[in-house]
């Protein structure tokens, strides 16, 4: 098991903190994008191992976790891509294999399209090109004003697991759980508001997918088999719309965040599959 190292780290004008292992100054590496609520944090156990035979970097995104949370930040996926470029740049990652969660994968896929040439292979957790997605009930929540900040203003610590106790997959470690909450402040949920209040549409999400198609990158699809905010039929679309050579594996007793409810069923997985995606250079 590799040592995961943090440090503060500033792109594009946003303060954050990166953690790293493997070989600092690969220009090959290993790239995670936390989604909502999330952070760098959520990534230490599979970079530890990824850390083995490559160079990973993880960062806490504009708005989460310790980094700047700035008010005009473009959303839904423009301001973290510039983020996330201007990231990879001053860390001299030149070829990027994507490991995406939640609003990690738009996130992170905005940045593969405009850099295909970089962008080598992904992991797919519970997201990608959602088209057809049907909003949870939170979510249609946070998306209607007013409504969605009398929800946030409710959201105490209390409340926060009560919700995140429903998950219909295994329970989710406590101290995950509160690490979350610390995390989510005023200024992350003002965030979260504006993204879910900024929808991407499905004809929009269809052309990138398009772009994605002929690429035909390595993919590894891992899903949640309960996951009850991002369901399970979005995993095989992932393969039908963009990714058309991708490997789909459901984790059936886990919810929507696997890394953090089966972390052996997962490194199982996506270890492997980035084993052979790494160049033995990198």
């Amino acid at each position: 098991m590799s040592t995961v190292r943090e440090r503060p780290f500033e792109a594009g004008g946003i303060r954050t903190v990166l953690a790293e292992s493997g070989p600092p100054d690969a220009a090959e590496a290993v790239v995670f994008v936390h989604g909502n609520p999330g952070a760098g944090l959520d990534w230490h156990d599979l970079m530890g191992r990824t850390g083995d035979f490559a160079r990973s970097v993880a960062f806490d995104m504009p708005g989460f976790g310790r980094a700047d949370k700035p008010r005009d930040l473009a959303l839904p996926v423009e301001g973290p891509a510039r983020f996330l470029d201007a990231a990879l740049a001053e860390l001299g990652v030149e070829r990027a294999h994507l490991v995406l969660h939640d609003f990690g994968g738009p996130w992170g896929l905005a940045w593969a399209a405009t850099h295909q040439d970089a962008f080598a292979s992904v992991v797919l957790m519970d997201t990608g090109i959602l088209v057809g997605f049907e909003v949870h009930s939170t979510g249609r929540m946070w998306a209607r004003p007013v409504l969605g900040e009398l929800v946030m203003a409710l959201t105490t610590r209390r409340a926060f697991r009560k919700a995140l106790a429903q998950e219909d997959g295994r329970p989710l470690p406590p101290a995950f759980v509160d690490r979350m909450y610390d995390h989510y402040d005023r200024a992350t949920r003002r965030l979260v508001l504006r993204l879910y209040r900024n929808r991407t549409d499905d004809e929009l999400l269809t052309s990138v997918a398009q772009l994605f198609r002929p690429l035909d990158r390595p993919a590894l699809v891992l899903w949640g088999g309960r996951d009850r905010f991002v369901p399970l039929h979005h995993a095989e679309q992932q393969r039908e719309l963009a990714f058309p050579s991708a490997e789909v594996v459901v984790l059936q007793e886990s919810g929507h965040w696997p890394f953090a409810d089966d972390p052996e069923g997962v490194a199982d997985a996506v270890i492997p599959f980035l084993r052979a995606q790494v160049s033995p250079a990198g």
